[in-house]
């Protein structure tokens, strides 16, 4: 589950897990340990351009890109008086080896518009705490048994 979720999107998470755009998607973006801000300066960030022009440093390890994520539900649950909110598990293949990267936290934001948004049109959504430093070798990324995200 997740560390915390940032202000702009308390209340609308839900909306955006929702997908209701024709271009839009739920991407992942990692963040480098050096330099990193806090988590109560972090969830303050309405976008993710802001949030990079901070001290924040995207990973720029070999073979990093910008994930999105696949298999997204946002399930209502009324019996359990909750949503919830899972995707697909996924992989970074050969992440690092020529370019290595230490990563401090992983980053779920809203992209309104994946065919032509800029980084100011992005909203970050959650972030969660990890602890990653890039080798070569492939790194799993598995989402909690109980998804990415319950709000009850």
């Amino acid at each position: 589950m997740a560390d915390f979720t940032f202000n702009i999107a308390k209340g609308t998470i839900g909306y955006y897990a929702g997908l209701p755009a024709a271009n839009d998607a739920l991407i992942v973006v990692l963040l480098k340990s050096s330099g990193l801000e806090a988590d109560a300066v972090l969830k303050d960030y309405d976008t993710l351009q802001a949030l990079l022009a901070a001290a924040n440093d995207e990973a720029d390890f070999t073979n990093y890109t910008r994930k999105t994520l696949a298999s997204v539900t946002n399930t209502v649950d009324d019996t359990n008086d909750r949503r919830d909110i899972d995707c697909a598990d996924f992989t970074y293949t050969a992440a690092g080896g020529a370019t290595n990267n230490t990563c401090s936290k992983l980053l779920v934001c809203y992209d309104p518009d994946t065919t032509g948004g800029t980084d100011a049109d992005i909203i970050p959504l959650l972030a969660y705490d990890i602890s990653l430093t890039t080798d070569g070798n492939d790194v799993n990324v598995t989402v909690h048994a109980n998804g990415l995200l319950r709000v009850t």
